[in-house]
């Protein structure tokens, strides 16, 4: 398969039609026509004179009070849902947005309303038009039946969410959910199914990006492709969120050993998808950043909200014990693309994403800074030795900043003693 269509890229371009808020209206809109047009099929049918007969007039009526109503309510749920993304915009980050755009809910109400808009108005057209017989009429009766029931169970589940939709609990439960999803994404597959990298200094030449932006996805498959036409080997040295720019190596590659062949290097170039924004399902640091910058935002003093920044210290543990459950991982499994090379995830960087933000804003307030170092010392009795190093180091560093930020001696020794215990934790478990 080609680097263009391989399934990592229909996987990506589907994520991307899913933040387009036309899409499904479109394909709605579509559907509700062909509806119309289905029931012109009952009159040709066997069955048309076992149909009872029904009004125009009443389907006419019918028809009217959808389309005019069905307006309405579509133009609400877009200011509905307008209003939904700037309030999550605001009071969590602005990063949060494209998660909150491709709520399904959502987009399903708004294309359901603007759907039966489109039907009520192409049937009303053909009901006009004489267009339809007594059986084409009684089909459409039905049609339009269950097009209300459809609306009706629809916005009664769009009102639910709505209400909720936008505000902050929702937000990090939405921004937990994906990032989980990248993270058993990639610790079910450390290397992106390529093999682990040998050496920390990557050799071979080197692959430069020719546009700015961060890597959104790399097709390990095309790389192979490519490594195996040229009979070398690639090494990935820009995972994705990675910063790529000109002058900075995407990958490196080293050709054959006796100099026949040699890897494209373009082709190489074009595996790696960069875009403007990081994206969540491919980079699990990505989701781990946004939930920093929400608890950030939460212990600014314009909002001053410890609350928040706690839920998500919470939410983070909950993250990290599922990075270290090892139960899905399959070990002694052959990598299935033997010619490339793909760095792991550094639990120490994870941490840099995760605590050092909320360890630094959150240093004066001493219910925050207690509950992350107990949130350390939970880390530290269920991780690996990685874990515990990042446990240590970080509790070390946001004891540091706790002394210098808070103010009352009382608070400084209840920090210091519960990072005692966090710091003990670590170094006991690693023993």
């Amino acid at each position: 398969m080609s680097a263009i269509m391989s399934r990592g890229r229909l996987k990506l371009l589907g994520h991307r039609l899913r933040e387009r808020l036309w899409v499904k209206p479109l394909v709605i809109c579509l559907l509700s026509i062909a509806n119309v047009f289905v029931a012109k099929l009952a009159d040709d049918s066997d069955l048309a004179q076992l149909m009872p007969a029904i009004s125009a007039d009443s389907i006419e009526s019918l028809l009217s009070i959808m389309a005019s109503s069905m307006l309405v309510i579509a133009t609400f749920a877009v200011g509905s849902m307008v209003s939904a993304y700037a309030s999550a915009s605001s009071t969590a980050t602005p990063r949060s947005f494209r998660l909150i755009i491709a709520d399904d809910v959502s987009q399903n109400a708004l294309s359901t309303f603007i759907g039966a808009f489109i039907f009520s108005v192409v049937a009303l057209t053909a009901v006009k038009n004489d267009y339809f017989e007594s059986a084409g009429l009684f089909t459409l009766f039905i049609l339009m039946a269950a097009v209300f029931s459809i609306v009706i169970l629809t916005f009664l589940r769009w009102v639910d969410r709505i209400a909720r939709l936008g505000r902050l609990g929702m937000t990090i439960d939405v921004v937990e959910k994906a990032t989980a999803d990248a993270l058993m994404r990639r610790r079910d597959a450390p290397t992106l199914q390529g093999v682990a990298q040998r050496s920390q200094d990557a050799v071979g030449t080197a692959v430069f990006a020719t546009t700015v932006g961060y890597v959104q996805h790399v097709d390990i498959a095309a790389l192979q492709a490519c490594a195996e036409k040229g009979q070398g080997r690639i090494v990935v040295t820009a995972l994705p969120g990675t910063f790529a720019a000109p002058g900075q190596a995407l990958a490196r590659v080293s050709d054959s050993p006796d100099g026949d062949t040699a890897i494209d290097c373009d082709q190489v170039i074009q595996s790696f998808v960069i875009g403007d924004d990081r994206t969540f399902q491919e980079d699990p640091r990505f989701g781990l950043v946004v939930l920093s910058e929400i608890a950030g935002r939460a212990l600014s003093p314009a909002v001053n909200d410890p609350g928040t920044a706690i839920d998500v210290i919470g939410t983070l543990v909950r993250l990290f014990v599922l990075w270290n459950d090892s139960g899905a991982q399959k070990e002694g499994e052959a990598p299935k693309y033997d010619r490339v090379e793909v760095p792991e995830l550094a639990v120490m960087d994870l941490f840099d994403d995760a605590f050092t933000a909320i360890a630094r804003d959150g240093a004066g307030t001493i219910e925050v800074a207690v509950r992350l170092q107990k949130a350390l010392r939970s880390l530290a009795l269920i991780g690996d030795f990685a874990m515990r190093d990042a446990v240590a180091y970080h509790g070390r560093l946001a004891l540091a900043r706790s002394e210098k930020a808070l103010t009352l001696p009382a608070d400084v020794a209840t920090v210091r003693a519960v990072a005692a215990l966090a710091q003990s934790a670590a170094f006991a478990q690693r023993g």
